[in-house]
């Protein structure tokens, strides 16, 4: 039976998939389980939502199932966007981190010696990206509350041995398991035009499913062939952008800041106060397709509700035009808001 969902349920959905903190996403899952058509064709939405609301409820008063699987180590989100490595032992996801942030991950000879999600930031030009460096996923084991922390995240860094001579095994494994908590690495990102085209997704889709766009990190290409990462994803069956990397001699380290921000499709917008100089120690790190209000939304909500104007310096047709708050923003664009 179709579920008719009704734009309103759908409003609600759309707002739990940008909920980054516990409280908002609870907040909107009660929300969604109020506005659902009550139907037949909906009961298994019903009941994986109100399944959800349990277990974040639990979260919250410290108590029950999810109290079992451990203290929560939620990230906070910060800079540009939030990308967590993943990746099998020894794969050196740690040796990565530590080399591209300064992070003092731990790396080792042994299996799973990072044990707690390890943040750092990787500067590009005038940003940061926040890099999560998650413990090791294999057969035996997977950290609990690992594909929460995935599940807040704007993309991920899939780090591979070619080395190893079970990597394709390996990385199958990640993929399964990933799978298995409704958590799918996808080739598609939003900032790259010649990203394969997502199917059409049915009317129901669930919404607790999550695609995060992935980069393939072929590693220790010093001890294997860069070529491997093709054959590799030959027989799994996938098409992640790749980059060669080599944590040890640093190879391919700098191409992975500027992958980033196209991929993603950061946009830097620059703002200024009527009659004071531009502030160019902090850009706003926005998104192609994003409008001057979005930009006045981040400054400050009540900017944003009492907006009149702006005058834009970059992607106007002159140097401080006057333009609304459609106004699309572009690359270093400088924004002086008027309210």
């Amino acid at each position: 039976m179709p579920a008719n969902l009704t734009p309103e349920y759908k409003h609600a959905e759309q707002a739990y998939r940008l909920a980054r903190q516990p409280r908002e996403q609870l907040e909107c899952l009660k929300e969604m389980l109020r506005v659902i058509p009550k139907h037949k064709g909906t009961e298994r939405l019903q009941a994986d939502i109100k399944s959800r609301i349990r277990e974040l409820s639990h979260e919250s008063a410290g108590h029950g199932k999810a109290a079992h699987r451990g203290p929560s180590h939620a990230v906070h989100p910060e800079g540009a966007a939030q990308l967590c490595l993943i990746g099998p032992p020894g794969a050196g996801k740690s040796t990565l981190h530590e080399r591209l942030t300064g992070s003092g991950s731990e790396a080792g000879p042994y299996p799973h010696p990072t044990r707690l999600p390890v943040p750092g930031m990787l500067p590009f030009e005038d940003i940061n990206f926040q890099l999560v460096d998650l413990p090791s996923v294999s057969a035996e084991f997977m950290q609990p509350g690992l594909t929460d922390i995935l599940r807040m995240a704007d993309g991920v860094l899939l780090v591979v041995d070619l080395s190893a001579p079970d990597c394709t095994e390996r990385l199958s494994l990640i993929l399964q398991r990933l799978g298995e908590a409704k958590i799918h690495l996808s080739e598609r990102w939003p900032g790259h035009a010649d990203s394969p085209v997502a199917p059409a997704e049915p009317e129901a889709a669930d919404p607790f499913s999550v695609h995060l766009p992935t980069l393939l990190l072929a590693n220790k290409t010093d001890l294997a062939s860069p070529e491997d990462a093709a054959v590799l994803e030959d027989l799994l069956g996938v098409r992640f952008p790749a980059l060669a990397t080599s944590a040890t001699r640093g190879s391919g380290l700098a191409e992975i800041g500027p992958f980033l921000f196209s991929a993603l499709g950061i946009v830097r917008v620059y703002t200024k106060a009527p009659g004071k100089p531009v502030d160019q120690s902090r850009p706003f790190t926005m998104r192609r397709g994003d409008i001057v209000m979005d930009v006045a939304q981040r400054v400050h909500p009540d900017l944003a509700r009492t907006f009149k104007f702006a005058r834009i310096w970059g992607s106007g047709k002159f140097s401080g035009q006057q333009v609304g708050a459609g106004h699309l923003v572009d690359d270093r664009d400088v924004v002086e808001l008027h309210s």
